[in-house]
């Protein structure tokens, strides 16, 4: 449908509906249950240099209107990602998708990126320095601008496809991370990825999960989010994709007036797993509603309001 389209650095989407890395997997698992191309695109599980097991047990843990991980990036590396998991997601899938890279070191960072720019079927690559699962990585490189900077820098070095950023909310001033990343090249930036939260077992006295913080995802965090992309779209030159805590045609169109190109799904897909096929189809009626000719009109447009 020709009102829902919106352009991400070039590359045209039916659609701004994206699966948020990490609760779609490599996206053949979800196409046992539904035709995925109905999607804009989504962002594969996060991939690191090397095969990672994740987190020790318990990693989940239910919260009122959300949820808690730590899975720690579970993952088999990028080798095998390329090797065994693009070519069973081809099958089903005959779209630009985006690889979601993380790392423990800039050259980790640049690394894998390189080897995943060179596929075919990759159209951006989301850079993730904020995973707040995993001990000196990821998010340690997020809090940081001049950090930050350096892995844009390194892995914009590397590669020619367009390269997203994504940022922790748990930081004080995203406004500057995100400016600094735009500064050293980068394409656009994804934020937020979770806040950091816990729960305690009330029986056992003890923290619930075995890493005892995670990263805390949901409607939740919808406003957090909301504000975020706010703040970075009002002062930043590149798109911005919006992610946390969607879970409604009415989320994405929010998201958009904030200033967000495209807008990530994540933890509704773990309790629906038709989560974003929903929004895709309740996207026109809700356009409807409120008076929206065409998705890629309103981008922005609650920012000079």
């Amino acid at each position: 449908m020709e009102r829902l389209k919106v352009n991400l650095c070039g590359i045209e989407l039916d659609n701004p509906v994206i699966p948020a890395s990490g609760t779609f997997g490599f996206g053949y698992e979800f196409a046992e249950l539904y035709d995925i191309n109905i999607l804009g695109t989504f962002s594969f599980k996060g991939t690191t240099k090397d095969a990672r097991f994740g987190n020790p047990t318990p990693r989940i843990a239910e919260c009122t209107s959300g949820m808690i991980n730590a899975v720690g990036l579970q993952n088999p590396g990028v080798d095998k990602v390329i090797s065994e998991e693009l070519p069973k997601l081809k099958a089903v899938f005959n779209k630009k998708v985006m690889a979601n890279v993380s790392g423990f070191s800039v050259e980790d960072y640049a690394y894998t990126c390189e080897k995943l720019d060179k596929e075919e079927q990759v159209g951006w690559l989301e850079v993730n320095v904020s995973c707040p699962n995993v001990h000196g990585g990821g998010m340690s490189f997020g809090t940081n601008p001049e950090s930050a900077a350096e892995v844009t820098r390194a892995v914009k070095a590397v590669t020619k496809k367009p390269v997203f950023i994504k940022l922790s909310p748990n930081v004080t001033d995203i406004v500057a991370i995100a400016k600094a990343c735009e500064q050293a090249g980068a394409d656009g930036i994804s934020l937020i990825n979770t806040l950091l939260g816990m729960r305690i077992d009330l029986k056992t006295k003890r923290p619930v999960i075995a890493n005892k913080m995670g990263g805390f995802s949901g409607p939740a965090i919808f406003p957090v989010a909301l504000r975020m992309v706010y703040q970075v779209a009002s002062n930043v030159n590149i798109p911005v994709i919006g992610i946390g805590g969607v879970s409604s045609a009415e989320d994405v169109i929010e998201m958009m007036l904030a200033g967000a190109t495209a807008v990530q799904v994540g933890a509704a897909n773990l309790v629906n797993p038709f989560a974003c096929k929903e929004i895709i189809e309740n996207l026109p009626a809700a356009m409807d509603k409120y008076r929206i000719e065409n998705l890629k009109d309103i981008i922005g447009g609650a920012l000079n309001g």
